[in-house]
C-alpha cells in the first residue's frame, strides 16, 4: 500500500501544545516536501503555521458550528472533502476521538501521552527524564510511514515588524528582551513583585517588552511599564501575527513554563525557562533550547517536585517554590545565555 499523500493534523489547544507542533511539523515538511498537510486547529492559532511549505490551516469553530456530536459530525464531513488520507490526531481527547469514528475506513493514528508515565514521575514514584512532547508528536508521523529527524537547529529569523509594532516599540537600537511572567496556574507563575526587580536592572541599557494576555494581566503589565523607562507592555495590543514578529527580535525570551515559551523556541529564539512546580522532565522543554538555560527550583527544600504536569496542583506551602530562585539568579543565567 501507497503512503498517504495528504495527512489531517489535529491539535487543537492550547497556545504551547499547539506551538510545539511547528518545529515537528517543519521539520516533517523539509524530510517530505511532496507530503501535503491540513491543520485542524483554533482560528486564533492560524498564525503559528503561516511558514509552513504545504501546510494549510482548517478553522474549528468549537463552541459554534462544530460544538457537540452533531457539530462534529458536520465537521468530519467538510474535512473529507479536503481529500486527507490519513489522520494525526495529536491531541487524543475526546474530540478527537469522535472525529476518529466519523473517520471510519480513514488510518488515523493518536499521540500517546504517556499518561502513566507522568503519573509516576508526578507522584514521586520515578524521577526521569521522559519523552518529549515533539518526540511524540514524531512517533505519530513515524507510525504512519513517516519518522522524522528532529536532531536539526533552526535558524533564528529576523521578521520585519509592521508600522504598529514599530509604535508600540520604538525604532531605536537597543537590544529587545520578552519576558513573560504569567502562566494558567499559580505553581507555574514567579511572583510579579520579584519579576519586577529583574525587568527594572534588565531595561538599564536593553529594551524589555512584555507579554500576557489582554485584561487583568495587560493591566497589571502596564503598571509595571509606566514605572520604568525602556519597557514596553505590549499585553492585548498585538495580534498574534504582529507579536510573533516581534519575538523573532528578541535577544531572548524570558518565559514561565508556558506558551511563550513555545512560541519563541518554535522561531528559533533563545529562551529562558523559570520553573516552579513542574520539571522539563515532563516533556513540555523548549524546542532545541539548552537544557542549561532553564531554573529550576530547589528540590532539596521541595523534594514532592514536579507536583504535576500543569503546575495546578501542588502540596501546603509549596506555593513557596519560587522562595528558591532570586532575581539575582535569574539576572546572572540571562548574563550566562547571552555570553
Amino acid at each position: 500500500m501507497s503512503k498517504p499523500e495528504h495527512i489531517l493534523v489535529i491539535r487543537l489547544s492550547a497556545m504551547g501544545d499547539v506551538a510545539m507542533t511547528v518545529p515537528v511539523l517543519r521539520a516533517l515538511t523539509n524530510q517530505y516536501p511532496d507530503l501535503k498537510l491540513t491543520v485542524l486547529t483554533k482560528a486564533f492559532f492560524k498564525p503559528l503555521f503561516r511558514d509552513i511549505a504545504n501546510v494549510s490551516v482548517y478553522e474549528a469553530d468549537i463552541k459554534g458550528d462544530h460544538k457537540g456530536i452533531f457539530g462534529l459530525y458536520k465537521l468530519s464531513r467538510l474535512l473529507k472533502k479536503t481529500g486527507f488520507e490519513s489522520v494525526a490526531d495529536l491531541h487524543n481527547i475526546l474530540r478527537s476521538n469522535l472525529l476518529k469514528f466519523f473517520f471510519f475506513g480513514k488510518k488515523v493514528i493518536q499521540i500517546d501521552k504517556g499518561r502513566a508515565e507522568k503519573k509516576a514521575l508526578t507522584s514521586g514514584k520515578i524521577f526521569e527524564q521522559l519523552k518529549t512532547t515533539h518526540q511524540r508528536y514524531a512517533d505519530v508521523f513515524e507510525h504512519l510511514g513517516y519518522p522524522i529527524d528532529l536532531s536539526n537547529r533552526i535558524t533564528p529569523k529576523h521578521l520585519k515588524l509592521n508600522a504598529n509594532a514599530i509604535q508600540l516599540i520604538g525604532n531605536d537600537s537597543k537590544p529587545l528582551f520578552g519576558i513573560a511572567p504569567f502562566a494558567a496556574f499559580k505553581g507555574k507563575a514567579y511572583p510579579l513583585s520579584q519579576m519586577q526587580i529583574v525587568i527594572e536592572a534588565l531595561s538599564k541599557g536593553n529594551k524589555v517588552l512584555l507579554f500576557g494576555a489582554k485584561g487583568n494581566e495587560a493591566n497589571q503589565l502596564q503598571g509595571i511599564a509606566d514605572k520604568n523607562d525602556n519597557v514596553v507592555n505590549l499585553a492585548g495590543k498585538l495580534g498574534l501575527n504582529d507579536e510573533l514578529d516581534v519575538i523573532s527580535n528578541l535577544e531572548l525570551m524570558i518565559s514561565m513554563d508556558s506558551g511563550n515559551a513555545h512560541l519563541a523556541a518554535m522561531q528559533g529564539v533563545k529562551v529562558l525557562t523559570i520553573w516552579g512546580v513542574t520539571h522539563p522532565y515532563a516533556g513540555f522543554y523548549p524546542f532545541h533550547q539548552d537544557e542549561s538555560n532553564a531554573i529550576l527550583a530547589d528540590r532539596n527544600q521541595f523534594p514532592n517536585i514536579p507536583t504535576s504536569v500543569y503546575g495546578n496542583i501542588f502540596p501546603e506551602g509549596y506555593d513557596a517554590v519560587f522562595s528558591t530562585i532570586s532575581p539575582e539568579k535569574i539576572l546572572n543565567k540571562i548574563d550566562t545565555i547571552l555570553k
